[in-house]
């Protein structure tokens, strides 16, 4: 697995205006393909008049899903730049819709690759991203009377807390990365006197500093 990736803050939509032609870029994240492609379709169904609704799309913490289309522009000079600046900026999990109000210019070939491409750069910029890193998955286990400090202590140290389940006994679920799974062992131990249970479960991702 990657150690982390990109992906973007939240859907929103930034408009640059080129030689009088409009170009509107959609971000948003999407988690599958299936996602991504609703996505360009509710924002093809929003801009019906529009000369071109170009989109791009990666999924997959290692790209394993990669999508363009020029939809009607020259080959190469639209879907294409567009993955390739999501890719520069290792962003993942993530679509991008670049809607163009034709405004009688022509832009040759580099002039539409620079639009396209810099109307996700510009997006990005905008929108914001965030980072993913990897974590593993473990459960601490402890009585009721520790679980409350346990917790505040946990959150404190900058744990990630995931869930807090109560039953019998109360079970918080953290994640972890895998660097820290021994020293955090002993620091358990130590803080909870010997009498809580740890368990390490998989491995996913979670948020980390916004970018």
């Amino acid at each position: 697995m990657q150690e982390q990736y990109r992906t973007v803050a939240g859907a929103g939509v930034h408009e640059t205006e080129i030689n009088r032609s409009r170009f509107l870029c959609a971000l948003g994240p999407a988690a599958t393909e299936e996602e991504a492609q609703a996505f360009v379709a509710r924002v093809r169904a929003e801009h019906p008049t529009a000369t071109h609704n170009c989109f791009a799309y990666v999924i997959g913490a290692d790209a394993s899903v990669q999508k363009a289309s020029d939809d009607g522009e020259p080959g190469g000079t639209a879907g294409v730049p567009m993955l390739q600046m999501l890719m520069r900026r290792e962003v993942r999990y993530a679509v991008a819709v670049v809607t163009r109000y034709y405004g009688g210019v022509k832009l040759g070939a580099g002039g539409l690759i620079r639009a396209y491409g810099g109307a996700v750069g510009e997006a990005l910029d905008a929108l914001g991203t965030i980072t993913r890193r990897r974590y593993r998955l473990a459960s601490v286990t402890v009585d009721h009377q520790r679980a409350g400090k346990l917790e505040n202590d946990l959150r404190s140290t900058g744990r990630a807390v995931r869930e807090v389940r109560y039953a019998e006994a109360v079970t918080i679920e953290i994640g972890l990365p895998d660097a820290d799974v021994e020293g955090f062992r002993a620091w358990l131990a130590d803080t909870t006197a010997g009498s809580a249970t740890f368990e390490l479960g998989g491995e996913t991702y979670g948020d980390g500093v916004p970018g």
